[in-house]
């Protein structure tokens, strides 16, 4: 998983990597790709599961890395940056100001069982972290716009000031299902919170192979990875089963895998079922939070991680009020 950055602008850098110039119609088609990704296409979510079964949900959204929606400037950025060959796209370090996110249903998208849900997410991220939520007061213009539109789950990346609406969408179902599974809701969030996913980082090649044989034409960019003056790992060791880590199939084309592991490890790539200590942990480092430096903070976090696991019967001793509904 990726840290954004600190910079004052978009920047794209590739190390040690010769600038490969593309051809005009490669350069367009993936113009054409990126901003076909920003509207809504109408095919469901559930159709192009059929295509592509073995992905995650999120994986099968339609949009830029499968969930990542894309501002004006980011499309600019990445498609000069693809036309000189530089495949490593940053964009700033935009945390949510005093580690508050304010945000907002949209009008009639969600029943009240299906804002449960997501108010159920909201309140596992800030029992474990120092992220705070709260709805958008009427004058505030930067927020997240929580919508159901049935294209799939999806997110904004990060903090940034003048964007006004931050995209956060979660196609509708029942709770405990589709993008409405906890583990999905939290994921789309830790994009608004300023994650990328995990198999971009820097790192990756020594842990995954990435077969380009089995991916959909046109979508290998979304394997790129982010080098390392870059971006950070923040100081903890790359995670097969991180909740944002692709799955084995991510952007198939022919249900063979497209990542595959190359160490042992235990569970499933990219998995969906929890959200891991170490998913916790970087959310706490990237948002500088108390207990989240120390070897001490590390055992005490996984064990109230096991306690107080989205599949036990326990619930966070903070669950928002359904009163705020």
């Amino acid at each position: 998983m990726l840290r954004l950055t600190v910079l004052l602008c978009v920047l794209a850098l590739a190390l040690g990597t010769p600038s490969v110039t593309k051809t005009r119609e490669e350069i367009e088609e993936f113009r054409r790709y990126l901003e076909n990704s920003r509207t809504d296409s109408g095919v469901r979510v559930d159709s192009r599961i059929l295509e592509n079964p073995q992905a995650n949900i999120w994986e099968n959204s339609g949009k830029y890395q499968g969930d990542i929606v894309l501002d004006d400037w980011q499309v600019e950025a990445l498609v000069t940056d693809f036309a000189t060959g530089r495949a490593a796209y940053i964009w700033p370090n935009t945390k949510w100001p005093g580690n508050v996110v304010v945000y907002d249903f949209g009008p009639n998208e969600f029943n009240a069982a299906q804002q449960q849900s997501i108010l159920q997410a909201i309140a596992w991220i800030e029992h474990f972290s120092c992220v705070r939520f709260r709805r958008r007061h009427a004058n505030e213009r930067d927020f997240v716009l929580i919508t159901g539109k049935s294209d799939g789950c999806y997110a904004s990346v990060g903090f940034w000031a003048g964007r006004g609406v931050h995209t956060l969408n979660l196609a509708r179902a029942n709770p405990g299902q589709g993008c409405l599974w906890v583990t999905v809701i939290i994921h789309e969030w830790l994009h608004v919170l300023g994650f990328f996913h995990m198999q971009s980082t820097y790192t990756r090649d020594n842990y995954v192979r990435i077969n380009h044989n089995n991916i959909v034409q046109g979508m290998g960019h979304n394997f790129d990875r982010y080098e390392s003056n870059l971006v950070s790992n923040l100081g903890l060791p790359y995670e097969y089963t991180s909740c944002m880590h692709y799955s084995s199939h991510a952007f198939s084309s022919n249900g063979q895998p497209t990542i595959t592991p190359l160490r042992s490890f235990s569970g499933v790539m990219g998995q969906m079922d929890h959200v891991t200590s170490l998913d916790w942990l970087r959310l706490r480092r990237h948002y500088n939070c108390p207990g989240a430096w120390t070897s001490e903070d590390v055992q005490n976090l996984e064990k109230e991680v096991n306690f107080y696991s989205p599949l036990s019967e326990n619930t966070p001793p903070a669950v928002v009020q359904a009163e705020e509904l």
